[in-house]
């Protein structure tokens, strides 16, 4: 259900220990890496007999992989010319012995001195094997020339990448002045982290990964930690059973609604069901139960409090019932006045089951932070950019420029689950580990998403199911729902009931 995304330095260290601890030679694991790209290639572009191919290769292993590929190619029938940007004599390595192996074979080779104006010959396919996923600072000036030449040529040219597109950070997935624009991208064992990121997709294309031949050994002794969301995490919903019933399907419990902002709790409520819940109660203002009932017969209603405000009665209401509930989301349209925030801290001092923390909920926390310490371990919180931005004083922009290690560093040191929503959205875990999600589904972003995410959570919460699991499954859902809906809506326009009522869709989709 999740797939390993190492970091670059941990790739090398894959790498390291697959040499020197189990000891497969360096050379065999760049003819492997070499081989499923030449592979990929073909599966994606097709047959390559008498097509004019080029291939960048720098001074590194990256052009390593160059220079067996451009042997390997020139079996199948290519014409290949290989520009490599280093003098043959420094290379080193596993890269000189495919370098001496390419010029045995016959293959091709120019060197590519550096000069103020770059031209690329007229070619059917363009194999970047410039820079590797060790690159993370700015291009040097013949460097970044190259880069240019090579995106004026996506027109008429097949640009293939080799493990990263050439001035993509294989960390961050950012991109500090210009990075090859390819049409595929082949990366080899697993995924790194910055090349799922969604600033990357632009730069990547086609992410393909090819297994090189790392033993499974070297990965469970070096484990990473950050992980890929995958289909797989369907397989933690628990099966339906022949005598099931609306009591063993988890109740959940959503507190939220203030004046002018119940629909926010409703839509929550709504996905809650749609997700299987067997009972979902929303807990608002007795002022506004009425409201809140009309919307669906099958969502019960918690009349709290005295009026349409919460106040000091809606507490002592609430706390006794608490632990009648299988799972408690707050915060939908909970509203920012002070009662709210005083039954923002009644809940995190009560006794209170398995819970999320959204929207307004969050902005109390942001504000009483002395209660932060106070929230139980594996608490959900589910903030965008702009509530994280509030619970860690940074703005937005500095939010969105570090969102993994944002999501990261906070859950650790507050041991709750963070859920930090946009595209590709990020699930830090108490425990260091990241989780991302692969979605980018711009139909998801419309007005009550946000509560449609949290109503899914709090469903799979209150079937038993672990904290950090609920939030990667809920938020997976989520994402497949909003891919879902583009197939109607192909330049969005549906709402957020139409994300929850697509939700068992989705799943008749991925489990049936």
């Amino acid at each position: 259900m999740f797939s390993p995304l190492p970091t670059p330095l941990q790739m090398n260290g894959w790498d390291r220990a697959a040499i020197n601890e189990i000891g497969i030679r360096g050379e065999i694991l760049m003819e492997n890496a070499a081989r499923e790209a030449v592979a990929t290639l073909l599966s994606e572009f097709g047959p390559v007999e008498s097509k004019k191919i080029l291939i960048i290769a720098g001074s590194g292993n990256n052009g390593g992989d160059g220079f067996v590929m451009g042997r390997q190619l020139a079996d199948l029938g290519a014409d290949v010319l290989i520009m490599h940007t280093a003098p043959k004599n420094k290379y080193k390595g596993d890269a000189l012995y495919h370098l001496k192996v390419a010029v045995k074979a016959g293959v091709q080779l120019k060197f590519f001195r550096a000069a103020d104006k770059v031209s690329l010959p007229k070619s059917d396919i363009i194999i970047d094997a410039l820079l590797g996923t060790g690159f993370d600072n700015e291009l040097r000036p013949f460097a970044q020339l190259i880069v240019e030449a090579i995106n004026l040529k996506k027109d008429e040219s097949y640009i293939f990448s080799v493990d990263v597109p050439s001035g993509l950070n294989g960390l961050t997935g950012k991109v500090h002045t210009i990075a090859v624009k390819a049409h595929a991208t082949v990366t080899f064992e697993a995924a790194k982290v910055g090349l799922v990121l969604p600033e990357s997709k632009a730069y990547t294309g086609k992410l393909i990964v090819r297994p090189i031949g790392i033993p499974d050994y070297v990965k469970k002794a070096h484990p990473v930690d950050h992980f890929l969301m995958n289909n797989k995490i369907f397989e933690i919903i628990p099966a339906l059973t022949p005598g099931m019933h609306k009591g063993t399907s988890g109740h959940v419990l959503i507190i939220g609604g203030a004046p002018g902002m119940t629909g926010a709790l409703e839509l929550a409520g709504l996905a809650a069901i749609r997700s299987g819940a067997g009972l979902v109660t929303l807990g608002c203002p007795s002022g506004l139960a009425s409201e809140v009932s009309a919307f669906m017969p099958e969502l019960m209603t918690m009349a709290l409090g005295s009026g349409d405000h919460w106040d000091d009665q809606a507490i002592k209401d609430l706390l006794p019932v608490l632990k009648d509930y299988d799972a408690l989301a707050i915060g939908p349209g909970l509203g920012r006045t002070e009662g709210a925030m005083n039954l923002v801290e009644a809940i995190v001092l009560a006794d209170h089951p398995p819970a999320i923390f959204d929207a307004d909920a969050l902005y109390a926390l942001s504000k009483r932070t002395h209660l932060l310490p106070l929230v139980k371990e594996d608490t959900i919180f589910t903030p965008h950019p702009g509530e994280m931005g509030r619970l860690v004083n940074k703005s937005i922009p500095e939010i969105e420029s570090a969102r993994i290690e944002t999501a990261h560093k906070y859950a650790v040191s507050k041991k709750v689950v963070m859920v930090l929503k946009g595209a590709g959205t990020i699930v830090g875990c108490p425990d260091g580990k990241t989780m991302i999600s692969p979605i980018c589904a711009p139909n998801l972003a419309a007005a009550g998403s946000g509560d449609i995410l949290a109503g899914i959570i709090g469903a799979l919460l209150a079937k038993g199911i672990h904290a950090m699991q609920s939030a990667c499954m809920g938020v997976y859902l989520h994402g497949k729902c909003g891919l879902y809906l583009n197939k109607k809506f192909p330049h969005r326009g549906n709402i957020a009931t139409e994300i929850a009522n697509s939700i068992p869709e989705v799943l008749k989709e991925e489990l049936c």
